[in-house]
């Protein structure tokens, strides 16, 4: 091995590996597909050795590539890190905060998170994108989006998941039904009408998981309607239709004003988790990284364990 080892040639080489081919890499770099193959044959006579296994369908890295890119994702963030804090001023937070959110946390967790954050910080500003949490994650993935808050992970060695809120799915009944503020059996659960989400969706992917745990088959249970996601369920609720699981975030406005109730189901604590997911190969920029840490502290007060408050 001998030469100096060039960071782009290492940031070529990271997003080849990321991405798989040598045009999408090209793409996500804005060359030609010749100057990244270029860069990763210098790259390779430069460490003395192939670094990248071309013989499949997908470029992948060799033994000895797996341990370039470990080191590369090192050194790119600490480029990127020297260069955030020489940026920084010290002053006051200014800049454009960007966050993708699957349908849970966006629609009913981020809004009043980052309305708080703008009052906190007025020299912010805040857009959120609602999509689904594949699409937030492949956002992040391209690097489309610094920030993402989903409801699953999908490992992957260029991205870093980590927790951000537990959130408590309860039992959401009519007011003055039978099983409101009881904790109910699950014979008793199995007998009333239950609105449910449509297939596939996290509420119900998590309650169909803690039911069986406690030896309850979906087909054990009396469901009258599938309805979509949790607004349309509640709304179903609401109108007397049946009863539902619901997140407590959805339902926190609609439990003060009365309209609705909750139960809970014997045997069953049923939670899901939101994820923060944001590019391994680079430290976070200063803007989301404050909303990060504030968020940590806004989340471990005693009133999030029973949902985000109003902004």
């Amino acid at each position: 091995m001998g030469g100096l080892i060039d960071l782009r040639q290492l940031q070529t080489l990271v997003e080849l590996l990321d991405r798989g081919s040598f045009s999408a890499a090209a793409d996500a770099l804005g060359v030609t597909q010749p100057a990244v193959s270029q860069q990763v044959a210098t790259l390779e006579r430069t460490l003395g050795g192939p670094l990248v296994d071309r013989s499949g369908r997908r470029a992948t890295a060799t033994e000895r590539g797996e341990i370039v890119y470990r080191h590369a994702l090192r050194l790119l963030a600490a480029r990127d890190e020297l260069a955030r804090e020489l940026a920084e001023t010290g002053g006051e937070l200014t800049g454009h905060l960007v966050v993708g959110a699957s349908t849970g946390p966006g629609e009913h967790v981020l809004p009043g998170l980052l309305g708080r954050f703008r009052a906190a910080h007025p020299r912010v500003t805040v857009t959120l994108r609602v999509e689904s949490t594949g699409t937030v994650i492949d956002r992040v993935l391209d690097h489309d989006l610094e920030l993402g808050v989903v409801g699953a992970r999908r490992p992957h060695r260029a991205l870093v998941f980590e927790p951000f809120l537990r959130d408590r799915l309860v039992l959401a009944v009519p007011p003055g039904h039978r099983f409101a503020g009881r904790t109910v059996a699950l014979r008793e659960l199995a007998d009333e009408p239950l609105v449910v989400e449509q297939e596939g969706a996290g509420v119900r992917r998590v309650i169909e998981a803690e039911l069986r745990r406690v030896g309850v088959r979906p087909r054990d249970l009396n469901v009258t309607m599938e309805l979509g996601l949790q607004e349309s369920a509640k709304a179903a609720v609401e109108a007397g239709f049946g009863v539902s699981f619901l997140s407590v975030a959805v339902i926190a406005k609609e439990l003060e004003l009365a309209t609705l109730a909750t139960a809970d189901v014997e045997g069953i604590d049923p939670v899901r988790e939101f994820y923060s997911v944001r590019p391994a190969a680079r430290p976070a920029g200063r803007v989301t990284e404050r909303f990060l840490d504030w968020c940590r502290g806004e989340l471990a007060a005693p009133e999030a364990a029973s949902g985000p408050r109003e902004p």
